[in-house]
């Protein structure tokens, strides 16, 4: 019996693996002049989310809390406009 040979399904995957990971150095490059990138977005996006708490969810920008408020898991429990 012959000993089957899977050279292109290997070849292919070496080219996926090898497509990732150079993706990986395009955005390693591309953030790298801002290394706390993240930790940047998550700092603005939670001093908006207390800010919009401090005015009820009332403020412009706010409404994209709406459906996430109101409810035991929150606890964050306030009347909204309808």
């Amino acid at each position: 019996m012959k000993d089957p040979h899977n050279y292109a399904k290997v070849g292919y995957s070496m080219i996926a693996v090898a497509g990732s990971l150079a993706a990986i150095g395009i955005i390693a490059l591309f953030t790298a002049d801002d290394v706390l990138l993240s930790d940047n977005l998550a700092r603005d996006k939670t001093a908006h989310f207390n800010e919009c708490k401090e005015s009820d969810f009332r403020a412009d920008g706010c409404e994209k809390y709406w459906d996430r408020i109101n409810n035991k898991a929150s606890g964050i429990f306030v009347d909204l406009p309808e």
